[in-house]
């Protein structure tokens, strides 16, 4: 069979080939000069052999009409049989020159000559060196027939190179040019199609086919392009026979909560459930809900102590509280911020609504937008939707601060206070650190409590957080707090967010802080107060405010690690491809693996 030759080490050419990629080569075709400072491969015959320090081997090289030393450093015993007089060899070393005499240094000694030979390294060489010799070009074509020619010829020539192949291939110190996008095209493709065999299919509890238009049509707003086209993206999912998983990202402020209500109409008469990361987030949406739904939908909330018969809701908002209640007849499961839940706690809310062949149609909310790269690598697994619009044009001014600027910035705490907005502060820790020079919260609330009134202090350990938070939203002027502020919490007078140490931050982390302002349109204002001179990745953060611009931006200051919450990868994935610069291969192995016939061994 013509494709055999891979089916020793994996399921597929590219497969095995990952696996079995030459870690360098030896060139041993005959030299037609000798060149100081470089490798040469000669033909010789021993003359005499020294047993000095480092050994001399005197031998003649008939090519070129003339004696030169072989000189071995930190010599074995085996050297001396090796190098018999009168044994004819070929060798290859450095050329080095003394005078008018030649010298190789190091010499080894080669089986053959005359072509590029493959190294792989470990106890597997001769079994690897079998499989390269068995690639061959024409079934590749036949098992790839998607994939462009260009690429596979290079492939293929990595395991049957020429001269010219070699010298580069020292000259680049490794894979070069197209023989290294070949190699990156083959890992992300291999990537994507093991992905995309994860997705698996299960026949939906119920098709979901309500109808939301009217509603929309009542609203007191009009919604943005980007929530119209999210919704419609949902209509077509949940009206399947298939249970859909599908990812809504947007950015943040983009109103994904109107989504989420127009998801339950489209479920409505089935019953939904949505679970929120916090009571905060569960409650505001359960004020939303029942705001903006139709008196006929009755919504609850339970969160950890509330009450409620659960069976009697429509649509139930909760928290964690969630993850006790017998929901299995729930047809339509949400999860909003999708990525603040740990994979065993997503996994434990999916799992409820699971009989053997049938799964409740799962919605993900997420306002971290992620990279175009990412996006592209994991609609492989999920389907995605993106808002990349928002209801309310944001106007926030961004400014990076040093020392010498607080006393301008209590200035404008002090007017915006006068305006009746509130301010955030956010503190890298809680308490001093020998290791981070900058001011702890606990030290910081000395003096913010001195200067001003109405100042709240929380942070992630404490227990009463979310009703510090919500007494700060109704009451407060000055809340001090870690990075737990970073997602969700509504806050429409807030105009100012003041972040210590921002360059300790990652650029995503910073956008989902600086959004908590100006929700409302409120004209907004972003302080990066740092103690570092040199801030060029805070200059390009503070330039943008679009969220997807900037997880791409992120991506190349950063190693790639989790591609989606979701799926179970973590560290740097891979070893050839750059997400942040091989956006073009990517979608290259992106559209090879969608717009062709996969073949049936897959």
């Amino acid at each position: 069979m013509a494709l055999e030759f891979w089916q020793k080490y994996g399921k597929t050419p590219f497969e095995t080939m990952l696996k079995v990629l030459p870690k360098g080569y030896t060139n041993t075709f005959l030299s037609k000069s000798l060149e100081v400072n470089h490798d040469a491969v000669l033909e010789v015959e021993i003359l005499n052999f020294k047993m000095t320090n480092p050994v001399r081997v005197l031998c003649y090289a008939p090519k070129f009409e003339c004696q030169l030393e072989l000189i071995i450093f930190h010599a074995k015993p085996y050297h001396r049989s090796q190098f018999k007089p009168s044994t004819k060899l070929i060798v290859s070393g450095k050329v080095q020159k003394y005078g008018i005499a030649f010298s190789l240094l190091q010499p080894k000694i080669l089986k053959t000559a005359g072509s590029i030979v493959l190294n792989f390294g470990g106890g597997r060489e001769c079994s690897f060196r079998e499989f390269a010799e068995s690639v061959a070009l024409e079934p590749l074509k036949e098992f790839y027939p998607n994939i462009l020619p260009s690429l596979l010829e290079s492939l293929y020539k990595i395991y049957h190179p020429d001269l010219d192949f070699f010298k580069n291939f020292n000259a680049n110190g490794g894979y070069f040019g197209q023989y290294l996008e070949a190699i990156k095209f083959m890992e992300i493709y291999e990537y994507m199609r093991l992905l995309r065999y994860k997705k698996r299919y299960f026949r939906a509890l119920k098709q979901l086919n309500g109808g939301v238009e009217e509603w929309i049509k009542s609203l007191p707003f009009t919604l943005t392009q980007g929530q119209k086209e999210a919704i419609k993206d949902i209509q077509d999912s949940l009206k399947g026979e298939f249970a859909t998983r599908r990812v809504i990202v947007g950015d943040v402020g983009c109103g994904k909560t109107m989504v989420i209500l127009a998801s339950v109409l489209i479920a409505y008469p089935s019953k939904s459930v949505l679970m929120a990361p916090t009571s905060v987030l569960a409650k505001q949406l359960f004020s939303e809900a029942e705001k903006f739904l139709p008196k006929m939908l009755k919504v609850g909330l339970l969160t950890q102590g509330s009450k409620i018969n659960v069976q009697d809701c429509d649509f139930l908002i909760g928290t964690h509280a969630l993850l006790h209640q017998d929901l299995s007849s729930r047809a339509l499961v949400m999860i909003d911020e999708q990525h603040r839940f740990g994979t065993a706690q997503r996994s434990k809310l999916e799992k409820m609504f699971n009989t053997q062949s049938q799964r409740a149609h799962i919605l993900q909310f997420s306002a971290t937008p992620i990279p175009r790269t990412q996006a592209m690598i994991a609609s492989n697994f999920v389907d995605f939707s993106f808002i990349q619009d928002a209801p309310f044009k944001k106007e926030i001014i961004t400014q990076i601060i040093h020392q010498e600027d607080f006393k301008d910035l209590l200035a404008h705490i002090n007017k915006e206070i006068e305006k009746g907005h509130q301010i955030i502060i956010v503190y890298p820790l809680v308490e001093e650190s020998e290791v981070l020079n900058y001011t702890a919260l606990k030290d910081g609330e000395l003096f913010w409590k001195r200067q001003f009134k109405a100042v709240y202090s929380t942070h992630g350990r404490d227990k009463n957080k979310e009703s510090v938070l919500e007494e700060f939203r109704e009451k407060g002027s000055i809340l001090l707090a870690t990075t737990l502020i970073e997602v969700g919490i509504s806050l429409p007078n807030l105009s100012t967010i003041v972040i210590v140490g921002a360059e300790r931050l990652g650029l995503a982390t910073l956008h989902q802080l600086r959004g908590r302002v100006s929700r409302n349109g409120l004209k907004g204002y972003c302080f990066l107060f740092t103690k570092q001179k040199i801030t060029e990745r805070l200059e390009k953060f503070a330039k943008t405010q679009n969220g997807f611009e900037i997880a791409q931006l992120d991506l190349e200051y950063r190693n790639s690690g989790d591609l989606l919450s979701g799926i179970n990868q973590s560290g740097k994935q891979f070893h050839w491809i750059d997400l942040s610069q091989d956006e073009k291969i990517i979608k290259m192995a992106k559209e090879a693996l969608n717009h062709a016939p996969l073949p049936a061994s897959f």
